[in-house]
């Protein structure tokens, strides 16, 4: 289930805090955008980079013990070859890197059990990931490291999401992206995060370290959600505190 979903019923885990942890207080516009299609037989989703890891997990539970070719990039500030979980997939990967964010080239055989370890393991690294499954899923992601959390102006022109591409004939998977309409047939949708208070658990309150502090505050706000679904304008607002 995809970041915006669990927002959407309330299910503030870990993985939609890792979403918000890199914000600040204020606003930042044209976030986790999404134009998703559905002919009745298939659902296609071209998503920005905040679902990219979120997809790489659901296209890999189906996947399940079955192995396919994985290409892409596993994008890190951390130098993954010095874990032990990692040592043996990128012994020969080659590695590229700018301003301390490392990116480690893939291109191997792998089921989606083992995606899923890798992922469960490092939830703080970037999956840009490409691969398919039996059931029909085709996913394709951009190696590259997603985009900084800088707030975008009110005259931005909104990026194409062309970072992250899911085919996919699972009904349930291609409804969570536009759950307004279960029945859509073509949506464009944008996010707007209005984050108003950053909250300091207790238990940091004399915590010196202050990139832990940061990186463990809870962010509180909405979430502005625009949505053009077959032709129809619908606006949202969701609240969060992850």
């Amino acid at each position: 289930m995809n970041f915006i979903k669990k927002v959407q019923e309330k299910k503030f885990d870990e993985s939609v805090h890792l979403q918000f942890q890199k914000f600040s207080k204020g606003e930042f516009r044209n976030r986790a955008i999404i134009h998703a299609k559905n002919t009745g037989e298939k659902y296609t989703i071209n998503a920005s980079s905040e679902f990219t890891n979120e997809l790489v997990k659901d296209v890999a539970e189906r996947l399940g013990s079955t192995k396919t070719k994985i290409t892409g990039a596993i994008v890190s500030t951390q130098n993954l070859k010095e874990k032990p979980e990692f040592k043996i997939l990128l012994a020969n990967s080659e590695v590229k890197q700018f301003q301390g964010v490392k990116r480690f080239l893939l291109e191997e055989e792998m089921s989606g059990k083992d995606i899923l370890s890798f992922l469960e393991k490092n939830p703080k690294a970037f999956f840009a990931l490409s691969f398919s499954n039996p059931s029909g899923d085709i996913l394709k992601i951009k190696p590259k490291a997603p985009k900084s959390g800088k707030p975008g102006s009110k005259d931005e022109e909104v990026p194409k999401p062309d970072f992250c591409k899911l085919i996919t004939n699972d009904s349930h998977l291609g409804k969570t992206f536009v759950f307004e309409k279960p029945d859509f047939k073509q949506a464009e949708i944008t996010h707007e995060y209005l984050i108003n208070e950053i909250i300091i658990p207790n238990e940091l309150k004399s915590e010196k370290d202050f990139a832990k502090v940061r990186e463990m505050a809870i962010r509180k706000g909405t979430i502005i959600r625009k949505a053009k679904i077959d032709g129809k304008d619908v606006r949202t607002e969701l609240e969060f505190e992850a």
